[in-house]
Order: structure tokens, then C-alpha cells, then sequence
């Protein structure tokens, strides 16, 4: 059964990290179930604030990602088209990987800021730069921590 486990575990970290690139995965949630699972067989007995402290983190990480491109699009003065638009953008980015994923916040929230004012080119450009900005804090915050805990999980199944 541990060995089981531990595959699992080993291939939820590796999920978790392909999650922080990929917005249908959860990646930080599915790495530290991964984290879990290896803590339930005799490889690695964590300690409970060393998974409250990863539980924590997790969360904060995957909240911070679900906020900042809003809070920064806010922030830059950009319109509800504009965060609609960068949401949409890093859907459809997803079907013209990589760089879809890369340039479909960007091209979403210039598109939607143009729809809200047509006439400020330069407030949609800083606008759809702030959403790409976001996008990339987001997802290396949730690459650091998905990296670290799978670094976790690795080193209790092997060493």
C-alpha cells in the first residue's frame, strides 16, 4: 500500500506543478494532496504544523491567484470588460499552447478594455500589461510552492 501511495503522491506533486501552468488543474491543492498521501505511509511522518504551515500556504497562494488579476487590473483603472477579458483570454490561451497561455490574459483584457473605451489605447495597453504582470506573479508563486512541496514529496519517497 505504500508503494501505491507513494505513486500517487509523487504523481499528484508532478500534476500540481503542470497545474500552476494549466487553470483546469488546481496546482497547489493537488500538490499538497500529493503531500498528504505521502505522509500516510511509513516513507515520511510530517509533523501537523508542518502541513498546517503547507495547508496554509496553499491556500493563500491559490487565493492571492484567483485575486490578483483583478485587484491589479483595479488597481491600473481598468473596467469589468477588461477582467472579463483577461479570464476569457486565459481560457482560450489554453487551446494555442504555450504561447496562448503566455499572451491570452494579455490580448483578453486589452480586447475587453478597448470594448469598455475604444478611444485609450494607452489605458488598455497598461491595463492588458497589468493582467499579464498578475498572471505571471500568480503562477510563480503557485510554481514555488507546488515545486517545493513535490521537492517534499520526492525527497520522503526516495531518500
Amino acid at each position: 500500500m505504500d508503494t501505491l501511495l507513494s505513486i500517487l503522491a509523487v504523481v499528484c506533486g508532478l500534476t500540481g506543478v503542470a497545474g500552476c501552468f494549466l487553470p483546469v488543474l488546481p496546482g497547489p491543492p493537488v500538490a499538497y494532496l500529493g503531500l498528504l498521501l505521502v505522509h500516510w505511509t511509513d516513507y515520511a511522518q510530517f509533523s501537523g504544523e508542518y502541513l498546517a504551515l503547507w495547508a496554509v500556504l496553499t491556500g493563500a497562494v491559490t487565493l492571492a491567484d484567483y485575486l490578483l488579476p483583478a485587484w491589479i487590473t483595479g488597481r491600473l483603472g481598468g473596467s469589468r470588460q477588461a477582467t472579463r477579458g483577461a479570464a476569457i483570454g486565459t481560457v482560450a490561451g489554453l487551446f494555442f499552447m504555450p504561447w496562448g497561455l503566455v499572451l491570452g490574459p494579455f490580448a483578453g483584457a486589452f480586447i475587453g478594455e478597448m470594448l469598455h473605451d475604444r478611444t485609450d489605447n494607452a489605458r488598455a495597453f497598461r491595463v492588458a500589461f497589468g493582467s499579464f504582470l498578475a498572471f505571471v506573479l500568480g503562477t510563480g508563486l503557485k510554481l514555488v510552492v507546488s515545486l517545493l512541496m513535490t521537492f517534499a514529496i520526492v525527497k520522503a519517497v526516495l531518500f
